[in-house]
């Protein structure tokens, strides 16, 4: 059970970040290559390395190299254990209302 505290603390941290939410819903319409978050958010690229690891690590977002470049897409399925997890926390506390 701590570990799992654990894992979701990791992955509530990476999405306490504006920025990294703004990132996460831009992924939500599918692989995105990194060159194109640069333009979006105008930012240097180490602060994108910077906030693309904190979603990677966490396990919400999946990196993968072609060439010069990284492409970004959303974990599903990190992403549905994710929302089960909040799920039944919110229908505990329904519970005990």
């Amino acid at each position: 059970m701590q570990d799992e505290f654990a894992e979701y603390s990791i992955i509530f941290k990476a999405m306490s970040d504006e920025t990294r939410l703004k990132i996460l819903a831009m992924l939500t319409k599918g692989v995105t290559c990194a060159c194109h978050i640069l333009e979006e958010f105008h930012f240097t690229q180490p602060t994108l390395s910077y906030h693309m690891k904190q979603l990677t690590d966490s396990g919400l977002v999946v990196a993968n190299k072609k060439g010069k470049w990284v492409y970004y897409s959303i974990n599903k399925e990190r992403m549905k254990l994710l929302h089960e997890h909040i799920s039944k926390l919110i229908e505990t506390n329904i519970e005990l209302l």
